[in-house]
């Protein structure tokens, strides 16, 4: 069988960024700008501009009035997904770190989206496990501590309403999946969890190459 796919180098992605709804936005530039003062190995974290316009696209199409966000950085995916909610929707994000989650609050007033999401602030797992038995998502995007996907997933799937869609960063893990045993422990959470979704029931599963890969599951 024939492989389709198509390798990218800068100038090609560079062109695919730009050809994108918002790909000037004046506030998620900014927001990259002061991330990657951070540093490297702290802005790396960040999603892709490419990945933050599909996460709207996604919570736009599906109508999201609730959704729900597992680590939230500096803030760019959750601009650009209470970007996408419909009118009166909530976005619910967790994150432990009040030093980036302060970036990322700054940035929600300037996108003007700050009336629309609650952050929590602590560890993720005991915060899943304290939302309601009556809580529902319609959305939900995991960009947290790798070795515990797995755990969020469990956690999370009995609050995502039928056909809601999760989303996971970073499953492809740095192109570093499909060669053979791995020693790094989240790289091996991931590589588990990317087989868990592909044959579990309760879910359809795709696995796409944006960025460092994007795992979207919809809950039958």
């Amino acid at each position: 069988m024939r492989l389709k796919y198509l390798p990218l180098d800068s100038r090609l992605y560079r062109y695919l960024c730009q050809q994108r709804t918002g790909a000037r936005d004046p506030v998620l530039q900014a927001l990259q700008r002061e991330t990657a003062a951070l540093g490297r190995q702290v802005s790396k974290m960040q999603i892709s501009p490419d990945q933050g316009s599909l996460l709207t696209l996604l919570v736009a199409a599906l109508e999201v009035r609730a959704a729900l966000e597992v680590g939230t950085f500096t803030g760019y995916s959750s601009i650009c997904i209470a970007r996408g909610l419909r009118p009166g929707g909530r976005l619910l994000c967790l994150d432990q770190s009040p030093e980036w989650t302060q970036v990322a609050r700054q940035y929600w007033a300037r996108a003007g989206v700050a009336n629309r999401i609650e952050l929590r602030l602590g560890p993720a797992i005991p915060a899943l496990q304290k939302l309601g038995r009556g809580a529902r998502f319609d959305f939900a995007f995991i960009d947290a501590q790798k070795t515990e996907y797995d755990t969020y997933y469990e956690l999370v799937l009995p609050h995502v309403r039928r056909n809601g869609v999760m989303v996971f960063d970073n499953m492809l893990w740095g192109g570093r999946l499909g060669r053979g045993p791995l020693r790094d422990p989240a790289g091996r959470a991931i590589d588990r969890l990317n087989r868990k979704l592909s044959r579990d029931p309760r879910v359809q599963s795709v696995l796409v190459s944006v960025a460092d890969g994007l795992q979207v599951c919809r809950k039958k």
